[in-house]
């Protein structure tokens, strides 16, 4: 059975894929041109470089987020259910997600999400400055969840009892008393409890 003709989404989902493999430095014009195993110069037809790759990579993460969002829902609920579409499409495509954050989009697909919660926020009675910067604290917060997810920053949660077994509780008595919850850590009970606490937060903030 012939190959796919070459095209720009065959190209962007390889190098989805060695992304998710290998991370962003493992993606060069020659690597994906390997995998396709077509000359590095056909590639340039589609994708002209290196750069408009990597922003086609974020855009057609963010073009996958499945927003079940309910513009006569109560503002909390559309934040939640924003937050948690953001994090399902960051939790598949981890690595991805990185470079999600590291582009400047300006392209449909980049706007979007931006545009939902902007307008979410407004429409609930932040204003203009507000709701840029809680829109970038969800987003570092989403971001440092994921980080945490894949063991890129700590769970503070040490799985081997080798590792707390050589605590002394003398030193450190609350890390001894709480090593019980410590050594478990469910992402995305994590997650949603943060959420919440970060929605509380902005709903006593909205009525100060």
């Amino acid at each position: 059975m012939p190959a796919a003709p070459l095209s720009r989404p065959r190209i962007v989902a390889v190098a989805i894929d060695l992304i998710e493999r290998e991370g962003v430095d493992a993606v060069s014009m020659r690597a994906i041109a390997a995998a396709l195993g077509v000359g590095v110069m056909s590639l340039y037809n589609h994708v002209p470089s290196k750069a408009v790759l990597l922003d086609a990579v974020a855009e057609s993460v963010l073009s996958q987020i499945e927003f079940a969002d309910d513009p006569d829902a109560d503002w909390t609920d559309r934040v939640r259910m924003q937050a948690l579409a953001f994090r399902q499409i960051a939790h598949h495509y981890p690595r991805c997600t990185m470079v999600v954050v590291s582009r400047q989009l300006r392209s449909t697909a980049g706007l979007l999400p931006v545009e939902r919660a902007l307008d979410t926020l407004r429409g609930a009675g932040f204003d203009g400055e507000e709701a840029v910067r809680v829109l970038r604290m969800f987003i570092a917060y989403i971001v440092g969840s994921l980080l945490r997810e894949v063991g890129v920053t700590p769970t503070f949660a040490p799985v081997r009892d080798s590792v707390t077994g050589d605590v002394d509780p003398l030193l450190f008595p609350r890390v001894s008393e709480l090593r019980p919850m410590l050594g478990n850590c469910d992402h995305e009970a994590e997650f949603r409890y943060g959420l919440e606490l970060l929605i509380q937060a902005m709903a006593v903030r909205l009525k100060s």
